[in-house]
């Protein structure tokens, strides 16, 4: 396992929360988790192991990187917020001195890690191996804009990959199979109460049916073959659901038209037709991921 974080611009948000450490640890600590299901399925049908050189565009905090390296793989992460790469660098490189381990070190795995903060991706090993496949495990296809910062990115790291390489992108799947799509409206409809009205990137939008596949034509990827998969939402209680929903930014347009106690309890207020008798919250949904290869 040699993992490698990398900071990148992929969405960036310049709008983010004050306390942006708190919405990482949120992200981190109950949200992340809900899309398990999509990263093992891939992982699965991409046989990830030891032969396999990663990079994750969008890699949060490093979940989905930790599954790949328990795998055995070779992972490089990159990201935009730092609060929730610092998380990611807490998981994978524990170790302040893996960077710099020493050529004679017991370890090979932490004589290969790199901790690069800033710059774009780079090859995962010291001589220079590419990839063979690229990651986007934060969906997309739910909020206004969301692809535009993942068409360049994808096209300055397909050149870092090996001639045929795996790009597996990541989406929701259609509204009516995703309980929390009906949450998501409340973030719609408070951001129209902005005067004048916002149509500004992140706003909540209908998931369309050919959102990846967009995205895989303007970079010039060539699908091959796709996969819906089951991944619920599942909170200890309706506090926990909101932190969680909040952390994901799909809220951040609302904040800034009303503010954040208002979208709190609204958020609170259409979570209740999904809370169980033991106060659980239990959303279905299905997301979706296009692979494809370079």
């Amino acid at each position: 396992m040699t993992p490698t974080l990398v900071r990148n611009q992929l969405g960036a948000d310049a709008s983010a929360p004050a306390d942006a450490g708190t919405r990482a640890r949120d992200w981190a600590e109950i949200q992340e988790r809900m899309l398990a299901p999509l990263y093992e399925a891939v992982y699965d049908r991409m046989e990830v192991g030891a032969a396999t050189r990663m990079l994750s565009l969008g890699c949060g905090s490093g979940l989905a990187m930790l599954v790949a390296a328990a795998r055995g793989a070779h992972v490089t992460g990159v990201d935009s917020d730092r609060e929730r790469l610092a998380l990611a660098r807490a998981r994978l490189l524990p170790d302040a001195g893996w960077d710099d381990a020493p050529a004679h070190s017991p370890h090979p795995a932490r004589r290969r890690a790199r901790l690069l903060e800033d710059g774009g991706p780079a090859p995962v090993g010291a001589d220079g191996a590419p990839y063979n496949l690229i990651t986007v495990f934060e969906p997309i296809g739910c909020a206004a804009g969301d692809s535009e910062g993942l068409v360049p990115a994808l096209r300055s790291a397909v050149p870092l990959a090996v001639r045929g390489a795996t790009v597996v992108l990541t989406g929701w799947g259609p509204p009516e199979r995703c309980a929390t799509a009906a949450v998501l409206q409340v973030a719609a409809r408070l951001a129209d109460t902005a005067r004048p009205p916002r149509t500004e990137p992140g706003r909540w939008r209908p998931t369309l049916r050919d959102d990846l596949e967009d995205v895989a034509a303007r970079t010039g990827l060539k699908p091959d073959g796709s996969g819906r998969v089951s991944c619920p939402f599942g909170y200890a209680d309706v506090g926990s659901a909101v932190r969680g929903l909040l952390s994901t930014g799909l809220f951040d347009a609302a904040v800034r038209a009303t503010d954040r106690s208002q979208v709190e309890k609204e958020v609170a207020e259409a979570l209740h037709p999904y809370q169980r008798e033991d106060g659980t919250v239990w959303m279905p949904n299905v997301f979706r991921y296009l692979v494809c290869v370079t």
